[in-house]
């Protein structure tokens, strides 16, 4: 889950190590691993709400007479079904039909369009789209990154927790809508999203207000039992709700296919990068599948390890670990497109021990409605 430097801090960085908060590298970043533990901060974010700091994720703004004509080459998801204060999740892909990241886009206006990446992809993904869209009319691409912090607030009381800092009607925001106006007297945009399998809002502010934001929403949610939560609870919330995760479930040598997102591909539009690699795969068939499986034995399953059946290797397992919520030790593998079925049995290979695996549904875990 992390790197080995970090060159850069969010504006929150004082508050979190203030707070005793262990801290770690992540994507060039300086960032929260956990506070007061990560099974704690993971069912608080279940049970009543955790408030994350997600400043490190990049914003790119695409704006432009021509600006949905620029995303829509981009994105593989339909931009032009967004209604302005509708954001979708989507992917920049290759010509190849695999990541070069996924994303969420927001529709500001007519004309102008938010992009955000993750903070590993940040630097590539804004060039990949100032590339994309050169040849494109009247369209300009600026990485607006230094001017968002982003914080999330995550669980089944998150509502109340937000609620009580603003005067906007925040259960009238649809899901994977946002709004803007005013939350602890600070100027921002509420987007209902997130990436635990919780409901929740990402809240958008300036950077120089960003402390004042993060002390506001721990005082609201005292009363509610809302924990801060790092980046370990937000790995392991994110894996139970099957979200995938860019440079180990998602990269460059998988397909949007293969990765079971064929949903976020708008295939009625009349072109975009990777769709005819799509449209040939989806014809043909994929000779692989990203699966959901459990352990039936000791152990836990880590990226990179390897996958097993017929006395040979077949697979290799992207995400892993054991959760507090299945309580069980689950994970994410590819493997052959003709045994992924649900039930089917392969063994992982856990430091030289065969474990025997199963492949179950996803996602491993849904919120209660």
């Amino acid at each position: 889950m992390t790197d080995a430097s970090a060159r850069f801090k969010t504006p929150l960085h004082g508050r979190h190590v203030a707070l005793g908060a262990k801290m770690a590298p992540f994507a060039g970043w300086e960032m929260p691993v956990q506070y007061a533990g990560i099974t704690e901060e993971h069912l608080a974010v279940r049970q009543a709400a955790g408030l994350f700091d997600v400043s490190h994720m990049g914003e790119i703004e695409v704006a432009g007479t021509d600006a949905l004509a620029a995303v829509q080459r981009l994105s593989t998801n339909d931009a032009g079904r967004l209604e302005i204060g509708q954001a979708q999740y989507s992917a920049l892909a290759t010509p190849e039909g695999t990541f070069v990241d996924d994303l969420l886009v927001y529709r500001l206006a007519d004309d102008h369009f938010l992009l955000v990446v993750n903070a590993a992809n940040t630097a590539a993904g804004y060039r990949w789209i100032q590339d994309g869209i050169a040849d494109i009319g009247d369209a300009v691409a600026v990485n607006t990154s230094s001017r968002y912090a982003l914080l999330a607030v995550q669980g089944p009381r998150a509502l109340d927790v937000a609620q009580s800092l603003t005067d906007m009607d925040l259960a009238a925001i649809r899901h994977y809508r946002f709004a803007t106006g005013e939350v602890a007297g600070l100027r921002a945009t509420v987007s209902r999203t997130g990436y635990t399998g919780e409901d929740g809002f990402e809240i958008f502010v300036a950077p120089q207000v960003a402390e004042r934001l993060w002390t506001a929403l721990l005082s609201a949610g005292r009363p509610h039992g809302l924990q801060p939560a790092g980046l370990g609870a937000r790995d392991t919330l994110r894996l139970e709700a099957a979200m995938r995760l860019s440079g180990r479930d998602i990269d460059r040598t998988t397909t949007v296919l293969e990765a079971g997102l064929g949903w976020i591909v708008g295939w009625r539009k009349p072109a975009f990068i990777g769709r005819d690699a799509l449209l040939r795969q989806r014809e043909a068939g994929v000779d692989r599948k990203l699966v959901g499986f459990e352990l039936a034995g000791p152990g836990i399953a880590r990226h990179g390890y390897a996958v097993h059946a017929g006395g040979g290797r077949v697979g290799v397992v992207t995400s892993g670990t054991r959760t507090p919520s299945v309580g069980k030790a689950i994970g994410l593998a590819y493997v052959p497109a003709a045994g992924a079925a649900p039930g089917t049995e392969y063994e992982v290979d856990v430091r030289g021990r065969r474990v025997p695996a199963r492949v179950v549904p996803l996602p491993f875990y849904k919120r209660p409605e």
